[in-house]
């Protein structure tokens, strides 16, 4: 049986699945050196290219093992950025977060607004206990955005990932339910 995937509706957005038509808008931002540099991809060099990055969009939600919310203004139907969750553990109430938003859309508070709204589903919907977030050192932006939403920094995690031809630090953020106002 096939399940719907779920829309999220906020004060100033729709969070919805990804579809066909979403490649040029999601090029725009996903070929952006400043959106992905800490994302541990390269910018995106064609619509096409990111036909990939909307094929695992779909294939996290067709397993289970996540969902990634395609972010728009109610007002327009252009795509801005997504917000979701990844490696997903049922069996240990856990996931991963995980956004990105398209640098004209900085500073205005949707980023947070889309975190708030995805934690909120994730607490409510997906019975998660725990919520981490992986981040670069030199992202503090993104440092600020989950120390806002009540996350705490556990630890460096030293040499965690290899992208991009490097290894790369992450600190360990998390939220556990309790630590969430529903």
């Amino acid at each position: 049986m096939k399940r719907t995937f779920p829309i999220i509706e906020t004060e100033r957005l729709y969070l919805r699945g990804v579809r066909f038509e979403d490649a040029k808008d999601m090029f725009t931002y996903l070929s952006d050196q400043e959106v992905v540099q800490h994302m541990g991809l390269e910018p995106y060099k064609s619509p096409e290219e990111v036909m990939e990055e909307m094929d695992w969009y779909k294939s996290i939600w067709e397993k289970g093992t996540g969902i990634r919310w395609c972010i728009t203004l109610k007002d327009e139907d252009t795509v801005i950025g997504s917000c979701g969750f990844l490696n997903m553990q049922q069996k240990h109430y856990k996931a991963e977060i995980g956004y990105e938003l398209s640098r004209n859309y900085w500073g205005k508070g949707i980023a947070s607004e889309a975190l708030k709204a995805v934690l909120t589903y994730g607490f409510q919907h997906f019975d998660l206990e725990r919520i981490e977030s992986l981040i670069e050192p030199l992202n503090t932006s993104s440092q600020k955005l989950v120390e806002k939403h009540g996350f705490l920094r556990e630890g460096l995690l030293r040499h965690y990932e290899y992208t991009c031809g490097k290894f790369d630090d992450l600190y360990m953020y998390s939220i556990l339910k309790g630590d969430f106002p529903l």
